[in-house]
């Protein structure tokens, strides 16, 4: 989908919203940022349960504010949990899986860690940061860890290509996943969306309209090899946003 070149009136409400936006996100982030803190003695479940309200309320401001809103085809394919394999293309699916998914820890780069408040709260919920220096070490640790997440009932979120990708673009798929997939035994269920196309890469502006967001049936690990099962999902994934693009042009 190629966005129209907006008015300048327009272009200026765009902005607008997209500030009213941005202060609506920082303002509960400090609401939400501290209560997932100040709920450190208690179990997993309730600091989750706060910071998933977090994301939650962001994806409704993101509808009210600025007349952004999304449809899922394929949601009967959300079944017992697994591995997500996402396309990564903005910051809006890190909010939207935690609307459509149950509970789900990220595999994530540890830099994220350290961002002030936001940071010491997203270590609570036990993500899987890595160093993506150490590619050796991550995969291990995406193996082990990802699989205690994955045994005690939570899906595991990975961005297969490591990094966000504009419309139109494609990176390699790392095999990570896939390895956490034939290692655990879990299946994997592949997403494609196209919310870069509203929400763009390195972009302020927020713009209106419906991303398209599409789950596939589950991939058995237990069938296929690693490599046979990442190429499976990018085979899907990538199918499904050519087929996005096609439909939005």
């Amino acid at each position: 989908m190629t966005q129209a070149k907006p008015s300048s009136h327009n272009l200026f409400l765009l902005g607008f919203q997209s500030v009213v936006f941005l202060v609506f996100q920082i303002s509960t982030l400090f609401i939400f940022a501290p209560l997932v803190l100040l709920s450190f003695p208690f179990p997993y479940k309730i600091r989750y349960s706060i910071a998933s309200a977090w994301a939650k309320l962001i994806i409704k401001g993101l509808k009210l504010i600025c007349n952004l809103d999304f449809n899922v085809t394929g949601a009967e394919n959300i079944k017992d949990n697994g591995i997500i394999f996402c396309k990564h293309q903005s910051a809006w699916e890190t909010f939207a899986l935690q609307v459509m998914f149950p509970e789900q820890c990220w595999v994530l780069k540890r830099e994220l860690l350290w961002i002030p408040l936001f940071g010491w709260a997203l270590a609570l919920v036990e993500p899987i940061a890595i160093d993506r220096s150490k590619r050796s070490q991550s995969f291990k640790q995406i193996i082990r860890q990802g699989t205690e997440r994955l045994k005690s009932g939570r899906w595991v979120v990975i961005f297969p290509e490591g990094t966000r990708t504009a419309p139109g673009e494609r990176r390699k798929y790392m095999v990570g996943g896939a390895l956490l997939a034939k290692k655990s035994g879990f299946p994997v269920t592949p997403v494609a969306h196209n919310a870069g196309e509203f929400w763009r890469r390195k972009a302020f502006i927020k713009y209106p309209g419906t991303i398209s967001v599409r789950i596939g049936p589950s991939l058995d690990s237990k069938t296929m090899s690693a490599r046979e099962l990442n190429k499976a999902a990018e085979e899907w994934i990538e199918g499904q946003m050519d087929e996005l693009g096609k439909t939005a042009s």
